[in-house]
């Protein structure tokens, strides 16, 4: 059973050859009543549980609840899947008239795509409201760090003009990782830029699924744009654009042309002028990057 597959025709025949009278709905029968059912793979398992996890939640709940009840910006940020773009099939089902389903190619080859897109997102957890840089590029920390400043911009800026300091909750890997050094330096622009301290809060490795963006924002864009193909970027800047909830839920997005190179390289000298604060626990995941004096500026 645990090596070969076994339907319920070939589970009868077997039994059958071992002097069993059965047939193929008496074992789904059997099957049922001993508790067993067709299910598929569960994805669970997030790999060594880091002995801090528990604390790091703990950590970031209360900066969070605290930064909130003072009235200050918190953003829960991170990139979704890249996506081809192009007359490809896209999971899910959307209603359509009865054989007229929508018509796709039948490979997903990326060479025949027009691009792929990469979506950054930035969601304010105060107002229920997201932003979303779709880009053409790589997922760098160039971008990542761009997307927040957009965000900033656009929306950020007008809703807390009294801010005193941005706090971004982010996973540990891809663009925002807090061992990138790439990051480190884009976040000092970026807080040289908008003139407030940046704090971060990293969730442990292997727990990004906790991040609120993932199921607060990506989740329903996922929703709004199944059975659909992503026939251009600007179909997909709308069908980002139109994701709604019951709860309120707003969505901004916009496209990123930028072209952000992969493998920059960063000297000791870039890094030692980043003015971080490490915080007295888990410096490592948790993290204040300070505005340079104008005369130090990255």
């Amino acid at each position: 059973m645990r090596w070969t597959s076994k339907s319920a025709s070939r589970l009868a025949s077997d039994l059958r050859e071992l002097g069993h009278e059965i047939v193929d709905r008496t074992v789904l029968r059997l099957l049922h009543g001993m508790g067993f059912s067709m299910q598929g793979n569960r994805k669970t398992r997030e790999g060594g549980e880091h002995p801090d996890r528990d604390a790091q939640f703990d950590y970031i709940n209360d900066t969070v609840a605290a930064a909130l009840a003072a009235h200050q910006p918190v953003v829960s940020v991170d990139t979704k899947k890249r996506e081809l773009v192009g007359e490809f099939k896209n999971g899910g089902r959307e209603w359509a008239l009865k054989g007229e389903p929508i018509e796709v190619n039948t490979h997903d080859f990326p060479s025949h795509a027009r691009g792929k897109a990469t979506p950054y997102g930035v969601y304010d957890i105060a107002l229920n409201e997201g932003w979303v840089s779709v880009g053409v590029s790589s997922d760098t920390a160039q971008f990542a760090a761009n997307s927040i400043g957009a965000w900033w911009e656009h929306l950020g800026l007008a809703r807390y003009a009294d801010a005193e300091v941005l706090t971004v909750t982010a996973d540990s890997g891809g663009s925002n990782s807090p061992r990138g050094r790439l990051w480190k330096v884009e976040l000092q622009k970026l807080a040289n830029r908008i003139a407030i301290p940046i704090r971060v809060l990293h969730y442990p490795p292997g727990t990004s699924k906790w991040n609120r963006i993932e199921h607060r924002l990506f989740s329903f864009i996922s929703i709004n744009w199944r059975g659909k193909p992503l026939t251009s970027y600007q179909a997909i800047i709308n069908l980002i654009a139109a994701t709604t909830t019951s709860t309120g839920l707003k969505v901004y997005a916009r496209l990123d042309e930028n072209e952000y190179p992969t493998k920059v390289k960063v000297t000791d000298a870039q890094l030692a002028a980043v003015t971080i604060e490490r915080h007295a626990f888990h410096g490592d995941w948790n993290y204040t990057v300070l505005p340079n004096p104008p005369g130090e500026r990255l």
